[in-house]
């Protein structure tokens, strides 16, 4: 007797493609609730409704997958409490952020995720970093300074508007980012996608409950409806995002995380009436360049590892 596995992904590119662009516009627009509520809703508050909310909307895809059997599995219950910690520490950060900085500057600096992300992976996993990976790690933090040297000015004008907190508070949450990506790297070994997006919407759902001695606030309805709208785009931009690589090789499909930044600068303009600086936009575009050229360089690498894998039985 044999068990039933779940049918092998195919391979479909443009669908990949158009499943990534469709997590990142709704990522975008779950930014820009919380954004809205952010005067009235604390960043804790925001990050029970993004998870909490996002909980019913992973099981049932899971249920719809006929996975929720298997999916939920842990091999390593304590990996998901310190990815959750780290996560969620992170999510809130960068709702801080997005109540004290327009919305293109947040997205421009959360790019430093995974340029931070290569550092992280040398210093904890033990993984390589030869001169080309540390060349664009050094552009892409020199793109963040940039970024960052407006806020961290001291402008008369500037000073008391919480514009440098936020600044500093953005920077702090894409190091949280970078952190959690590297635990999800090792916790990928043993536990499952479906059980990593699960329980790090539950744990942040708990975690976020400690915040209640700061001040959480009943909102108005429309505030409340829009919260309860973000956690859901939560969840399905992360199905989404999950989906899409397993029809495309996450090298491919990676670098139109960067369209995130077209999409932040039109709402901004258009919503909140922000106006990006030239600063702001070419320190996001020296970010922008470094992540694709390191993405770009491990698909390079990874093309060939796997023709010497193929090579390599064939030698005497």
């Amino acid at each position: 007797m044999t068990d039933s596995a779940p049918s092998l992904p195919q391979i479909n590119p443009l669908r990949g493609i158009a499943l990534k662009i469709g997590s990142v516009c709704i990522f975008v627009a779950m930014s820009a609730l919380i954004k809205a509520t952010s005067d009235i809703v604390p960043p804790g508050q925001a990050v029970f409704f993004r998870s909490a909310f996002a909980v019913p909307v992973i099981v049932a895809w899971l249920a719809m997958r006929h996975e929720l059997h298997t999916g939920l599995r842990t091999a390593n219950p304590m990996s998901h409490v310190w990815r959750g910690l780290v996560g969620t520490s992170a999510m809130g950060l960068s709702f801080t952020g997005l109540g004290l900085l327009p919305l293109p500057e947040v997205t421009a600096i959360g790019y430093a995720a995974p340029i931070l992300v290569v550092v992280f992976a040398a210093m904890f996993l033990g993984e390589q970093v030869r001169a080309f990976r540390l060349s664009m790690v050094a552009l892409g933090l020199a793109g963040v300074l940039v970024v960052l040297s407006p806020r961290l000015e001291v402008d008369p004008e500037t000073v008391g508007t919480g514009e440098t907190l936020g600044a500093i508070v953005v920077l702090l949450a894409a190091v949280c980012a970078a952190l959690a990506q590297v635990f999800v790297r090792k916790m990928v070994q043993t536990e499952s996608t479906s059980a990593i997006v699960f329980y790090f919407s539950l744990t942040a759902s708990g975690l976020s409950l400690l915040t209640l001695p700061w001040g959480w606030t009943m909102p108005p309805a429309w505030a409340f409806a829009l919260l309860m709208l973000a956690g859901v785009l939560g969840g399905v931009g992360q199905i989404l995002l999950t989906s899409s690589y397993r029809h495309a090789d996450a090298s491919l499909i990676a670098p139109f995380e960067y369209t995130s930044m077209l999409l932040a600068i039109v709402v901004g303009y258009t919503v909140f009436s922000e106006i990006p600086t030239r600063t702001m936009l070419i320190g996001a575009a020296m970010i922008v360049v470094a992540g694709v050229a390191i993405i770009l360089r491990e698909r390079q690498l990874g093309l060939e590892r796997a023709r010497q894998r193929k090579a390599g039985p064939t030698q005497p």
